[in-house]
């Protein structure tokens, strides 16, 4: 059975991006907001954060691997990547 994850990319308060892996993108958007303990801690003390990007993988091994791609791109090569994204 295939599952549907979602790689995403969060705008924090200090205009920095977080990169991150989820089942549910919304509930993970709303949890990063409400700063309690499902927070990142990054994101902690960045709030509130805004969804900039997301790109969906079919299983969590393609995300992770997608995500650390994210992880290690510059900032202006994130912020390319974020000003090409249409919302779907």
């Amino acid at each position: 059975m295939k599952t549907n994850w979602t790689i995403y990319i969060l705008r924090c308060a200090d205009n920095s991006l977080y990169t991150g892996i989820t089942k549910n993108c919304v509930k993970r958007v709303a949890e990063h907001n409400a700063g309690g303990r499902l927070a990142a801690k990054y994101t902690r003390a960045r709030r509130p954060v805004s969804l900039v990007y997301k790109e969906h993988a079919a299983t969590r091994s393609d995300a992770t691997k997608r995500e650390y791609e994210i992880k290690r791109m510059d900032k202006k090569t994130k912020e390319l990547l974020v000003s090409g994204y249409k919302a779907k």
